[in-house]
């Protein structure tokens, strides 16, 4: 019935990197290692690691005529991601600039670039329709997802990592199975004053905004999803991080193909999990997604 298993609507950059000792502050300057250029963007990351698990993937994103464009579609095609639906033309692919530390923990800028220019009119509702599940984030015009909100057919399920996060309309919200944050991205949705100490309290709250089901990623800590029938724990993997950047990427679309398998969402959020660990043991974003057989070995 579906030509998909997922289809992913949203960001593809080049992402450039430097390591670093420490970050920088305000107005200070650091020495970094060697610039990479490596293919990125949540959306694009989210389709490569669906697909590098075996999950029949396509992409609807839009990226610039020039050589961060033809990096990005040449990995999206090797990893077996349907590009068909990738746009091209508009303005320059899109560049995050990233900086990662001794840690494994980066920080991030983002330039758009032709991802602000994927706009309500390229939602292709024949595409939409053809996917078991459709994820998105917000890389892109959040207008421009509530197109793909409007397109889904009734049986299509929705899930949403709402980042950069920003305000939601009510009809994005109560779409979402699951909304996927992290702990930065749940207390922007929830407000400081309302996110308080306590994960549990913070999914319990983001539910109560009106998603059909949450999921709250901790980290090293594992993770937590709530739904109508209360709260519930995801253990972590213990591994060395080498670098997390695209960790929550690989996270969000192992769940989501998961979740379209047909797994409740405490299962397929701790084999999610385990997608995610293995990630960050290598460096880079789409290059450190592991195959369904580097799961299996992580789980030995």
């Amino acid at each position: 019935m579906y030509d998909y298993d997922l289809l992913v609507v949203g960001s593809a950059n080049a992402d450039l990197v430097v390591g670093v000792e420490r970050r920088p502050g305000a107005g200070e300057t650091v020495l970094g290692g060697d610039l990479a250029v490596h293919p990125g963007g949540k959306g694009a990351n989210q389709a490569v690691a669906a697909a590098r698990l075996g999950a029949r993937t396509a992409l609807l994103a839009r990226v610039g005529d020039d050589g961060h464009g033809t990096l990005l579609l040449d990995s999206l095609r090797s990893a077996g991601v349907d590009t068909s639906a990738v746009l091209a033309g508009g303005a320059p692919t899109g560049v995050a600039l990233i900086t990662v530390d001794p840690s494994g923990d980066n920080s991030i800028v983002v330039s758009p670039g032709a991802n602000s220019r994927l706009t309500e009119g390229d939602v292709r509702a024949d595409v939409v329709g053809a996917a078991r599940v459709v994820s998105a984030q917000l890389e892109i015009p959040l207008e421009t997802v509530a197109a793909v909100v409007r397109a889904l057919p009734e049986d299509t399920r929705f899930v949403l990592n709402p980042s950069p996060p920003r305000p939601l309309p009510v009809e994005v919200l109560a779409a979402c199975d699951p909304l996927v944050v992290n702990e930065h991205e749940a207390r922007v949705l929830l407000g400081d004053q309302e996110a308080g100490d306590d994960p549990a309290d913070r999914a319990r709250r983001l539910l109560a905004l009106g998603p059909r089901s949450v999921v709250v990623t901790l980290g090293a800590k594992g993770a937590l999803v709530c739904d109508a029938s209360g709260v519930h724990a995801v253990p972590s993997v213990a591994v060395a991080a080498v670098d997390t950047t695209g960790a929550g990427d690989a996270f969000t679309a192992a769940l989501a193909w998961r979740l379209g398998a047909g797994e409740e969402l405490p299962v397929a959020a701790a084999y999610a999990a385990r997608v995610g660990a293995a990630a960050v043991t290598r460096r880079g974003a789409q290059e450190s997604y592991p195959t369904a057989a580097d799961v299996a070995a992580l789980d030995a």
